[in-house]
């Protein structure tokens, strides 16, 4: 039986439709949300900063409107979701933070073609190396 199910949000249109299909496929687990901020790299501007420096208030500042849009659909669903920020690469800090639920729910991807290439897929990462069932919903 599934009880703790694990959401990844990037505040993609497609993360809040995997919020969705986890508050409806799940309806009696603990949802938890996780916001990953993007760990260092010549290419990620801001959230190199972020990733970099010692201040959790910024970090948590950067995820906020993420989890204020998380908590609202949620109130849709009468439910209620705890929330995770983490800085670091989203693939493996979502594979990391797996290990504590039942299973993973994230959207297909939130980017172009070129971030896709030089970045890599996120939700195919997950699939591959998390522990757990993962759902990829598109």
């Amino acid at each position: 039986m599934i009880e703790r199910v694990l959401v990844a949000m990037d505040g993609s249109d497609l993360a809040e439709q995997a919020l969705r299909y986890a508050l409806d496929a799940h309806d009696d687990a603990e949802l938890t949300v996780i916001h990953v901020v993007g760990g260092a790299s010549p290419m990620m501007g801001e959230a190199t900063g972020l990733a970099l420096s010692d201040d959790d208030g910024g970090i948590r500042e950067a995820a906020e409107p993420v989890f204020e849009r998380a908590r609202e659909i949620a109130d849709e669903y009468d439910a209620m979701v705890e929330t995770i920020v983490a800085a670091g690469r989203p693939a493996r800090t979502i594979v990391d933070h797996a290990e504590g639920f039942d299973a993973v729910v994230l959207g297909t991807h939130n980017s172009s073609l070129a971030d896709r290439l030089l970045v890599g897929n996120v939700a195919k990462t997950v699939f591959q190396k998390s522990p757990v069932p993962v759902t990829v919903v598109r």
